[in-house]
């Protein structure tokens, strides 16, 4: 079965690559996860369109992961509201990468790959100050105070 890869997938390939796999891996768990789509003369047109999309959020080298470092470590304060919270300060729900991601957008800082990021311990429930880590590049890694209030 020949698909195109809409995803990362371990040992199998990138986005936008071309793979041919047997059919039952490509149709019991490539394709209802969205992983891939099957290539066809139309989907190897959007093929293109992935690639762009990759390129962008990727970290272009050691210069530009330092100036995202430096865009991160300059914001003032990365706040996250959110909707429910117990008396005691714990969360009802849970604070994910995606959340953090969106803060630090919301703050004015740089688009930041959820993959990327380190909470404390996979996921925020209490609210108050926790220390997060940004993986830009192997050799240049951000660190910020993310404050989450209850709203």
């Amino acid at each position: 079965m020949k698909l195109i890869l809409t995803a990362d997938v371990d040992n199998l390939g990138a986005p936008g690559d071309t793979v041919e796999v047997k059919d039952g891996y490509g149709r019991n768990y490539l394709l209802p996860r969205g992983l891939a789509i099957v290539a066809t003369r139309g989907a190897e047109k959007q093929v293109e369109g992935i690639r762009r999309a990759q390129e962008a959020r990727a970290v272009r080298g050691l210069d530009h992961a330092k100036e995202i470092k430096a865009a991160i470590e300059g914001l003032e304060s990365v706040s996250l509201t959110v909707k429910t919270a117990g008396d005691s300060g714990k969360l009802f729900g849970s604070v994910t990468a995606a959340d953090v991601a969106g803060a630090i957008k919301a703050a004015g800082g740089p688009v930041v790959d959820k993959r990327s990021l380190e909470l404390p311990k996979a996921h925020i429930k209490a609210t108050g100050k926790h220390a997060v880590v940004v993986n830009l590049h192997p050799d240049v890694v951000a660190k910020f105070h993310l404050n989450v209030v209850a709203g």
